[in-house]
C-alpha cells in the first residue's frame, strides 16, 4: 500500500528517479506500480549483466552457482532435490537439467534413497567446493561493483522494501520469508 505515510515507500521513490527516454523526455507509465515494477526489472537485468560476466570465466550459469552454494552451506549432508528447489533464489523448473550439468563436471552427486527409489539426494563433491572457493573473492568485488556505491543505511532500508514488496508473494515456508 502506497497512502505516503510510509516513510518507506517515500524512501524507495527517492532511489527511483524518473525514467527518460533518448531525447530527455519522461517516459510514461499506466500506474506508479507498473513504473516501480520496470525499474526493478531494469535493475535486475543492469546488475545481472555483471554477475553472468564473472559467472562465464567459470563455465557457470547463475543458478548452477546458486545451487553450488547451496549445497555447500547444506555440508556435509545431502539434501532432496525438491527441498534444494524450494531454497534457489529463483524457480528452476529445469533442476534435473542443472543438477545434469554439474554432476557431469563433478561438482556435485546425487544417490537414490533404496526404499524410494522417486527421492534424490544432492550433494556438493570436494572439486564443487573448491570451485565455490576460488569463486569467493570475484564473486565478493562484483557484489560491490554492483551495489558499492550505495551506503551501508541505504542498502538496508532497500532490503527491508524488497522484502516487503516480496513478502504477500513468497510461501510461509520459504527462506526468503521474513516476517
Amino acid at each position: 500500500m502506497h497512502d505516503g505515510a510510509g516513510s518507506d515507500y517515500n524512501l524507495f521513490l527517492s532511489l527511483v528517479r524518473p525514467v527518460t527516454d533518448p531525447s530527455g523526455s519522461a517516459m510514461k507509465f499506466d500506474s506508479v506500480e507498473q513504473e516501480l515494477y520496470l525499474n526493478l526489472w531494469r535493475t535486475y537485468d543492469r546488475l545481472r549483466i555483471l554477475e553472468e560476466a564473472l559467472f562465464d570465466q567459470f563455465d557457470l550459469t547463475c543458478q548452477q552457482y546458486n545451487v553450488l552454494r547451496l549445497l555447500d552451506a547444506a555440508r556435509p549432508e545431502a539434501i532432496p532435490t525438491l527441498t534444494l528447489a524450494s531454497r534457489l533464489v529463483s524457480r528452476a523448473p529445469d533442476i534435473t537439467r542443472i543438477l545434469d550439468r554439474l554432476e557431469k563436471r563433478e561438482l556435485m552427486e546425487r544417490t537414490r534413497l533404496s526404499g524410494d527409489r522417486r527421492q534424490v539426494l544432492v550433494k556438493i563433491t570436494e572439486t564443487g567446493r573448491a570451485l565455490i572457493k576460488k569463486i569467493a573473492k570475484p564473486l565478493e568485488e562484483c557484489h560491490r561493483q554492483q551495489l558499492g556505491h550505495l551506503s551501508e543505511s541505504k542498502m538496508k532500508q532497500l532490503r527491508a522494501l524488497l522484502q516487503e514488496a516480496r513478502h504477500p508473494h513468497e510461501q510461509p515456508t520459504s527462506p526468503w520469508c521474513v516476517t
